[in-house]
């Protein structure tokens, strides 16, 4: 009985570092406060006119979900490469409706009896728990790629995926593309995507939505990843034990 205690408190105890060290925490208490706010909000004007936040946040979720697959993948087998292609590849490819959440602020308007300053804070709220679910989701797959390919390499990865959410973020906002899509009608996407590429002056809204989004995607990632960091000899209550 003893052995079958002291194996689950193991367990519980990997699964609980994994986490932590993965920044579950922090994004499932911003979900939660996103639940609690529209909650509050659809029981006080009895609607449900930002149900589609919940949709949003959802999605935000698939591309963080799919990285702790990969480091799971990685952690168990590290030398099957080919095993992380399937998360990863379906993690990047949900990766712009994490920070698509913030153009969700273009829905914001008085709606009485809620006033204007709950809505704002709710939609603030939303856009941050997507904000970070994208840096973490996109530091796992760093952290990862590092390994394999080396610290400038891996920088060189994140300025591309970012730069394609840029893109991303355009493309599901203005027409309207889902992620999905991709799989359904890749040729139309990619037509949507070259024009801009060919014809940068010709396409303005096109190139101005994808650097400012990519630009604000990076300065977020910097500040996320390279706060603060522990004092060097210092251990926490779980690493002196």
């Amino acid at each position: 009985m003893h052995k079958v205690d002291h194996r689950l408190y193991e367990a519980g105890r990997r699964i609980h570092g994994f986490f932590r060290r993965h920044g579950f925490y922090p994004v499932a208490i911003a979900t939660g406060l996103c639940v609690g706010l529209f909650a509050t909000r659809a029981y006080l004007s009895r609607t449900w006119i930002f149900s589609f936040l919940l949709w949003n946040l959802f999605l935000a979720w698939v591309p963080y979900l799919c990285s702790l697959w990969v480091a799971l993948l990685y952690q168990r087998h590290p030398r099957r490469w080919w095993a992380l292609l399937p998360p990863a590849v379906v993690g990047l490819a949900f990766f712009p409706n994490a920070p698509y959440i913030i153009t969700d602020f273009l829905h914001l308007a008085e709606r009485l009896p809620i006033p204007l300053w709950f809505d704002v804070g709710m939609l603030a709220s939303f856009a941050w728990t997507g904000i970070v679910l994208a840096v973490y989701a996109l530091r796992i797959l760093q952290n990862v790629a590092r390994l394999w390919i080396g610290s400038v390499l891996s920088w060189g990865f994140v300025l591309a995926i970012l730069g394609a959410s840029g893109m991303g973020i355009y493309l599901g906002r203005f027409l309207r593309w889902n992620s999905w899509d991709l799989a359904s009608q890749p040729g139309a996407i990619l037509y949507d995507i070259l024009g801009p590429l060919r014809s940068p002056l010709a396409h303005p809204r096109a190139v101005g939505v994808t650097l400012l989004f990519s630009a604000l995607l990076l300065v977020c990632y910097l500040a996320l990843t390279a706060g603060p960091r522990k004092p060097e000899g210092f251990l926490d209550a779980d690493e002196r034990r």
